[in-house]
């Protein structure tokens, strides 16, 4: 049996107990690292790399630096003040959604979610919102708000460069944003409708971050120093994730740095800091970056893409390979990084449209806005994986929440993307 023929299996099985949950899903994510190595698939190192991933890592960190702001009172605090404005828990999600599609667009949307997570919990114990309602809004936004410019989602910057090297100009900065900006206008309209009814009721959260609430209130109040010490540390966080590039700090050791600056300074003890990593999220995910890693290596990512090509046929009309492709796109993305996916198919599509005497721009942005719709899986993306713990949510919480927003998507898509950029 060939390593990308078992490398498939791997996926169908890890899908599978996602869905049923029959054992915990952090069990499932590593026992699939396990399986990787002892197949031969991939050796040891590279099956455990996902303990060491720089995600994994901004994860950890952010997590502490959240609750910096909640130890100290200053989630409450911004809470409070944000719920003023957001009267209502729809409000709340447009607010949110609003803020994390614009903070996207021009930063990483792991970094985004990152450092809104403890303010929307904020915002959620402040008013009593269900964290379940605010947390998945949070993180489609950031998906959607990353379409809009081309420095926003790496699957942009990949096509971009494919259409470079074809020597076929590329794409503006804000090009991407006549399809970016109509999704995530419709994402969030959703969100607040069909979306808002699908997600979790989250009445055990309610309870929870009630009890939460009073437990601060019978708290002694913090002294002003931790709690500037907490903001200058978000905020200086988020200053070094803006001009990383500049800098040259990558974002996990950004996080990091924040963290231990919290424990150092006292803000945090040690055990408030390991009590605060979300260690499910933290296997969850570290446990299935090395499939999407197989995937790739292995070829397992090409069978799926030959199969669906050779279906459709290469002699079909544009309208069919591009909506073809987007659901090619969609589907490998929520197991396989969207820059991985991207990078696959985006010469695949590039060929195909050549063929045809097609402009190949239209193909192109449909792999690309296909990848950034990875909203079926809490494993799709890193921000995906962020809330998971904190939302309380299950694995078919996001096929629920998800497939019908990508179904919308993808038809939005398949109707603007011909309008303004023509196949012929």
């Amino acid at each position: 049996m060939s390593s990308a023929t078992i490398s498939l299996l791997i996926l169908a099985g890890a899908a599978v107990l996602f869905i049923t949950e029959i054992i915990p899903l952090a069990v499932t994510a590593m026992s699939v690292a396990v399986v990787l190595t002892l197949t031969n698939v991939l050796d040891v190192q590279t099956a455990f790399s996902g303990l060491m991933d720089s995600t994994v890592i901004l994860f950890a960190g952010m997590y502490v630096i959240g609750a910096g702001l909640f130890e100290t009172g200053v989630a409450k605090i911004i809470g409070d003040q944000a719920a003023r404005f957001a009267r209502t828990e729809k409000l709340a999600i447009i607010s949110v959604m609003i803020i994390g599609a614009g903070l996207s667009s021009i930063l990483p949307n792991t970094g985004t979610t990152a450092v809104l997570l403890p303010i929307v919990l904020g915002i959620s114990s402040a008013a009593g919102y269900r964290r379940s309602k605010l947390l998945m809004p949070l993180v489609f936004a950031a998906g959607l708000g990353g379409i809009i410019t081309l420095v926003g989602t790496p699957p942009n910057m990949v096509v971009a460069s494919q259409l470079n090297k074809a020597g076929l100009g590329t794409f503006g900065f804000m090009e991407f944003a006549i399809i970016g900006i109509p999704l995530t206008i419709i994402g969030i309209i959703y969100m607040v409708t069909i979306g808002y009814k699908l997600t979790p009721d989250g009445r055990a959260d309610i309870e929870t971050e009630k009890t939460e609430a009073q437990n601060k209130r019978t708290q002694k109040e913090v002294c002003r120093f931790k709690q500037w010490i907490s903001v200058i540390t978000l905020l200086g966080t988020v200053l070094v994730m803006m001009f990383q590039t500049k800098l040259g700090i990558p974002l996990h050791v950004a996080a990091v740095i924040g963290a231990l600056i919290l424990v150092v300074t006292g803000v945090l003890t040690e055990k408030q800091a390991y009590k605060a990593i979300d260690w499910t999220t933290i296997f969850l995910f570290a446990g299935m970056i090395p499939l999407a890693t197989a995937l790739d290596k292995t070829g397992g990512g090409r069978v799926i893409t030959d199969l669906v090509i050779s279906v459709i046929g290469r002699n079909a009309s544009p309208y069919v390979l591009t909506s073809g492709l987007f659901i090619l796109s969609c589907g490998l993305t929520q197991f396989m990084s969207n820059t991985a996916t991207t990078t696959l198919l985006a010469p695949i599509g590039m060929a195909i449209a050549q063929d045809l005497g097609a402009n190949p721009k239209p193909v192109l942005l449909a792999i690309a806005v296909a990848a950034s719709c990875a909203f079926a899986t809490p494993v799709a993306t890193p921000p995906n994986t962020l809330v998971f713990g904190p939302g309380r949510y299950r694995f078919i919480d996001y096929i629920r929440v998800g497939l019908p927003l990508i179904v919308i998507c993808w038809v939005v898509s398949i109707i603007i993307i011909p309008i303004w950029w023509p196949y012929f």
